[in-house]
């Protein structure tokens, strides 16, 4: 029987141990990114309380349908270039609170990695919820037979977003995920009048970390109001924003996981 990631090339997690670092906005961008360098793109949405990423594209009010195979994914754009699965889609109303234990949380995971008719990707990425929790260890298993590609850890650049990330890197280490890398997201805050970089949150944490850890750093992303508004109005910020102070982080990002796709398959 042949599963619904078959045709999925590449399967990437999008992790930290913290929430509001900015795990969606990376996963969200990196999808743009990738569909800009002509990939094929699915994301799964498995952080079921914040499920954020519908909205991020501007498709928060789609239905999912069934197929012969599962569900059908929600495509973002008319070629069919990025799809997406969310529990976003699946409740009653946007502002329901999802009051469910873990053995609930866990069903639904499998299920997703299981019956998403995601046809031919190039990558899969995985929008994760925060923490090391249970929904972390159902869906690295879900997905386990299907050889993921490894996990991108996102903290932003003060001492306590980076030590909670350090317990992300425990948690890749004891489940075998191997890390593709650390970005540093917020990092500091470019003045749209006059381009000073202001560092807000300190700096470098990330990059500290990344060199502590032995694995790469792919990258700073500053804080910037354009990506802030690109988000919120559901626009594509890769197309619309390319003079962007976070435009070349976000872009470089993508490039060393295209340019690592390419020497492992090589």
């Amino acid at each position: 029987e042949r599963s619904n990631l078959a045709g999925v090339r590449h399967i990437l997690l999008v992790l930290s141990g913290k929430g509001g670092v900015g795990k969606s906005t990376i996963s969200t961008q990196l999808a743009l990114s990738l569909r800009h360098s002509g990939k094929k793109v699915g994301i799964l949405d498995v952080d079921l309380c914040g499920p954020s990423i519908p909205r991020m594209f501007r498709v928060q009010d789609n239905d999912v349908h069934q197929c012969d195979s599962g569900w059908v994914p929600v495509f973002v754009d008319q070629d069919k270039s990025i799809s997406l699965m969310s529990i976003g889609f699946l409740l009653e109303k946007p502002d329901d609170a999802v009051v469910w234990r873990g053995p609930k949380k866990n069903a639904l995971i499998k299920q997703f990695v299981a019956d998403v008719a995601w046809g031919d990707l190039d990558f899969l990425i995985v929008d994760t919820p925060p923490g090391t929790s249970d929904e972390h260890i159902s869906t690295v298993e879900a997905l386990r037979p299907y050889k993921p590609l490894g996990a991108i850890l996102v903290t932003t650049p003060q001492a306590v977003s980076v030590g909670d990330v350090r317990r992300e890197l425990t948690f890749c280490k004891k489940t075998g995920l191997r890390v593709l890398g650390i970005v540093e997201n917020m990092s500091g805050f470019i003045c749209p009048h006059c381009s000073e970089c202001t560092n807000i949150f300190s700096t470098g944490g990330g990059e500290e970390l990344a060199k502590h850890a032995g694995v790469p750093f792919l990258g700073s992303v500053p804080l910037d109001p354009q990506l802030s508004q690109s988000l919120e109005e559901g626009r594509d910020f890769i197309q619309e924003f390319p003079k962007s102070s976070a435009f070349p982080a976000l872009t470089h990002i993508a490039q060393q996981i295209l340019d690592g796709t390419l020497q492992r398959s090589s």
